[in-house]
C-alpha cells in the first residue's frame, strides 16, 4: 500500500526574489523529499535578489539557478501551507488549507551583513513549522 503524500508548503512574497527564497531552501535543505517545498509571488521579479543567493551560500544553499515564480491559484490550492511572508500579499483561500503570516523585513536592495539575519529567522521559523509537521531535522 503506498504511503501518504508528503505535506506540501507554499512560500509566498511579493517578487518571491528573498524571503520565500529562503524559506524554500531551508526546507529544501532541513527536510528533503519529506515536504514537497515551493515558493512563488504576485509580482516575480527577474531574478533572485544577489545578497540573498550570497547570504544562502554561505549555509550551503544554492539558490544560483533560481528563478522567481508567479503565484497561482492552484499552487495554493495543492497546497497543505501557505505562509506568506509579512509582505500583504493576497493569496487565495481554500477551504482546509492551514495559512500562515511571518512578518519579516524585506531583504530586497540591502547587503548580505544586513540579509544574515533575516535569513537567520527564517530557519528558526521553518524548524518550527518542521516541528509543528511533525518532521524531524
Amino acid at each position: 500500500m503506498p504511503e501518504h503524500a508528503p505535506p506540501s508548503v507554499l512560500f509566498v512574497c511579493v517578487h518571491n526574489a528573498g524571503r520565500s527564497q529562503m524559506a524554500a531552501a531551508y526546507l529544501t535543505l532541513l527536510a528533503g523529499e519529506r515536504v514537497r517545498v515551493r515558493s512563488a509571488g504576485s509580482l516575480p521579479a527577474d531574478e533572485v535578489d544577489p545578497a540573498v543567493v550570497a547570504a544562502m551560500a554561505e549555509v550551503g544553499a544554492d539558490l544560483s539557478a533560481e528563478v522567481p515564480k508567479v503565484l497561482t491559484a492552484q499552487a495554493v490550492e495543492t497546497s497543505d501551507v501557505v505562509v506568506t511572508m509579512g509582505c500583504g500579499d493576497a493569496c487565495p483561500v481554500f477551504p482546509g488549507k492551514r495559512y500562515l503570516d511571518w512578518a519579516l523585513p524585506d531583504p530586497a536592495g540591502q547587503g548580505v551583513a544586513a540579509v544574515r539575519p533575516i535569513r537567520d529567522e527564517i530557519e528558526r521559523r521553518v524548524r518550527r513549522l518542521l516541528a509543528e509537521l511533525g518532521i524531524a531535522v
